[in-house]
């Protein structure tokens, strides 16, 4: 049978080129929707899985790393006092206006820690050029490769910018330390307060890290326990109560559905379509079949069997356009990949679609009498 359906679709080679394209089209569309999704939903929670701490303290009502309250630096002593924490830090977290040495202005987030803590903050992963300790220049701060369009094209060591009209200077450049919204710029705690105006008694959040044998969730427990007025978060649970925020407040899930909907609508329809067509124009053909003593299950078999080809074909003709496009989009950082598990779970939406497309072409093909061949 699989020898016979790769004879019929080598044999209409238009309409067989037609459906390939049709499911490539469909698979391109999704693989990229499902892409930028997961590049963008990555970027939403990213502060809190970037900076190496198992737990946030943050103000009460905060569940956006995004948007963080304030809290009162007394708050530091009362973390660091509570069982189960190895080391707690503070961390402010505050906008800013900046003007670059080519004349454009942006805003930035800037991140202060505590000059002992760099280290803690920014991972040697995330370090392009440059070392933590550089961050102890005055005005010094970090700058993200990937937002050099956003931050005034040059971004190289040593150059001047300010920033809430103060002077400052690039000192280390991170790959991949990015948040949604603005660009990061890291720095020290005190010169994030200069740059920012704010009070010594002000920080953003409390980073915490466990003491070995206790787990994330028993420290939250016992801040969130003991004290008032704040909230502890792992992580990983801050960095998902964040995208869920953001994803329920924007239309960004919505848009992203709907034109993946769309894609599985016009592949569904164009592969139908075209495979009706090509049954149309094989009508004596599978009529023929019939009257040597094929039965409609054996049809069934022959047209389902050129459909699954059709999805093999074009599914992997997308994937490697899917890979290029992911590939030519890294470089200006915009940056996914796919699991295996969802490599899957696209193919058998896409064997689905030819499926079901070859069921117009199946409707038409049954009802044949296999006499008709002889009239």
């Amino acid at each position: 049978m699989l020898k016979t359906a790769w004879q019929f679709i080598k044999f209409d080679k238009p309409k067989s080129i037609g459906v390939i394209v049709g499911i490539l089209i469909s698979t391109f569309l999704i693989g990229q929707q499902l892409g930028v999704f997961f590049f963008l939903t990555g970027l939403m929670g990213s502060l809190a899985t970037n900076v190496k701490a198992d737990v946030w303290v943050v103000d009460s009502k905060t569940n956006d790393v995004n948007q963080l309250g304030s809290l009162d630096i007394r708050t530091l002593r009362a973390v660091q006092a509570l069982p189960g924490v190895k080391e707690a830090f503070p961390v402010l977290i505050t906008g800013a206006a900046s003007n670059y040495s080519n004349g454009t202005s942006g805003a930035i987030t800037l991140i202060g820690v505590d000059i002992s803590k760099l280290n803690t903050v920014l991972d040697s992963s995330k370090i392009l050029t440059g070392k933590p300790s550089d961050l102890q220049m005055d005005g010094a701060v970090s700058v993200e490769f990937f937002e050099k369009k956003n931050m005034g094209d040059n971004i190289a060591l040593g150059t001047p910018l300010e920033i809430n009209g103060k002077r400052a200077v690039f000192a280390l450049q991170t790959k991949g330390f990015r948040s949604f919204g603005s660009s990061i710029c890291v720095t020290t705690i005190e010169r994030a307060r200069f740059f920012s105006n704010r009070s010594v008694n002000n920080i953003s959040a409390v980073l915490v890290k466990v003491q070995p044998g206790t787990t994330a969730e028993q420290v939250v427990a016992n801040i969130n326990g003991s004290l008032t007025g704040v909230r502890a978060w792992p992580s990983e649970k801050l960095a998902k109560s964040t995208i869920a925020k953001i994803l329920g407040s924007s239309g960004i899930a919505l848009s992203t559905g709907t034109l993946i909907i769309f894609a599985l609508i016009a592949g569904f329809f164009i592969i139908g379509l075209t495979m009706y067509s090509s049954a149309l124009d094989r009508l004596k053909d599978y009529g023929t079949l019939k009257a040597i003593g094929a039965g409609n299950g054996f049809v069934r078999g022959l047209i389902f069997t050129q459909a699954i080809l059709f999805a093999i074909v074009g599914f992997t003709i997308g994937m490697l356009l899917l890979e290029g496009f992911r590939t030519g989009v890294a470089k200006s950082g915009l940056i996914f990949s796919f699991s295996p598990l969802l490599i899957l779970g696209m193919f058998s939406t896409i064997a689905l679609i030819s499926l079901g497309g070859a069921s117009f072409a199946l409707r038409r093909i049954s009802s044949i009498e296999p006499a008709s061949v002889f009239r």
